[in-house]
């Protein structure tokens, strides 16, 4: 069953990419930090990360190698002053309630919950739902709450805002080695980011209180920062989030453990969790060294770059197991650590949650008759994961 599971795994991570695979398994053997050439420092301990995840003096987003570098090349340089200049502080102070755990499970059952009561109804009528698909139509929905897009309300139109986001999430796919944009590619970018972002001034202004933009307004954000946050929590969610449910979902079944937790639905928290860190959907974290350090006793240089093997270094601890419990190395790795710890972590977990909610709702178990890849895209996913329930 682990074996079904480890391959599936595998599979998902080599159609995204061939050579991810190779990467992040030859990264074991990185040990806690070596230099690799093309790449920078490597990173594949989970402590060693935390380190430097934590260490805003000598490591920054916003130099090569840094997810801020990128985007300031697409959204302007305000972003650096949000990314890890004094606004970062001021922004996080200012949006720590706008997603607790309380009002992601709101925004949720809000934006998503009837559209997974249609998923849980086909089922229980004996259809198949691929919850790969599903999964980037509740991610749109999301999505589009999130920006104001007015849209018609069906599948197709969610899809293509997801498309659009992950259009956008794209431009990064060749900055393993470097973050710097082509001028060609900036340009493309920016008009995506246009597009999507047509509504965020007017509903800054006019958003209902239960909104995100909404609530931006009510907790004293500037429209740009509002606009700024909006448009970086889509790129960060978008593949993400639909990558982590779908594949939680696969896990689930290839290991058996759905049985259990229908048996047992107080382990749903421990599942969600354990999903996240076998599938960790952003493998890879980049930072730029800011100022020389000592780290492990190697020297790291100002201007060079460091790059946290975060699938690896959460795997480490061993396949998927609902026993496993919290580990305090790992404190949720997988959405990165310190001042950078995602913003929107309980959304994703509150996003799963409801989905195997719905699979469990029947007390029935889930049939995967066959799967598919995404191949050559940013963050892992199936293409296609059709599921039945079982008879009674």
């Amino acid at each position: 069953m682990l074996d079904t599971a480890r391959r599936h795994e595998f599979c998902v991570l080599a159609a995204a990419k061939p050579a991810l695979p190779v990467l992040l398994t030859a990264g074991r053997l990185a040990g806690r930090l070596r230099r690799v050439p093309r790449i920078g420092w490597v990173v594949s301990d989970p402590v060693v990360a935390r380190r430097i995840l934590n260490d805003p003096a000598h490591f920054t987003l916003l130099g090569e190698g840094g997810v801020g570098h990128m985007w300031a090349q697409v959204l302007g340089d305000w972003v650096n002053d949000i990314f890890d200049g004094p606004g970062h502080h001021q922004l996080r102070s200012r949006t720590r309630d706008l997603f607790t755990d309380d009002n992601a499970r709101q925004l949720t059952a809000r934006v998503i919950g009837p559209r997974l009561a249609q998923a849980g109804a086909a089922l229980d009528a004996g259809q198949a739902v691929d919850v790969a698909d599903l999964g980037r139509v509740l991610v749109g929905r999301i999505v589009a709450d999130l920006l104001q897009l007015r849209v018609e309300d069906r599948d197709e139109a969610y899809r293509e805002i997801f498309a659009t986001g992950e259009e956008l999430a794209a431009l990064a796919l060749g900055t393993t080695t470097s973050t710097h944009l082509a001028p060609e590619t900036i340009s493309r970018a920016k008009a995506i980011v246009a597009r999507l972002t047509v509504n965020v001034a007017e509903a800054w202004r006019t958003a209902a209180p239960e909104t995100v933009l909404g609530r931006c307004r009510d907790l004293g954000l500037e429209q740009r920062q509002a606009e700024g946050l909006a448009t970086l929590l889509m790129v960060a969610g978008t593949e993400t989030a639909a990558s982590a449910m779908a594949r939680t979902v696969a896990i689930l079944h290839d290991t058996g453990a759905q049985h259990r937790l229908r048996g047992d639905p107080s382990l749903l928290p421990d599942a969600v969790r354990e999903g996240l860190r076998v599938t960790s959907p952003a493998p890879l974290i980049g930072r730029a060294v800011a100022a020389d350090v000592t780290v492990e006793g190697r020297r790291l240089r100002a201007g060079e770059r460091v790059l946290m093997l975060t699938w690896t270094a959460n795997n480490a601890a061993g396949p998927f197991d609902l026993d496993r419990g919290y580990l305090p190395e790992h404190r949720q790795l997988w959405f990165g650590a310190g001042r950078h710890l995602c913003l929107g972590a309980p959304l994703a977990r509150a996003e799963i949650t409801v989905l195997l909610q719905t699979l469990l709702a029947s007390g029935r178990a889930w049939r995967i008759s066959h799967r598919s890849y995404r191949r050559k895209v940013l963050i892992p996913s199936y293409a296609h994961l059709p599921l039945r329930l079982a008879r009674h």
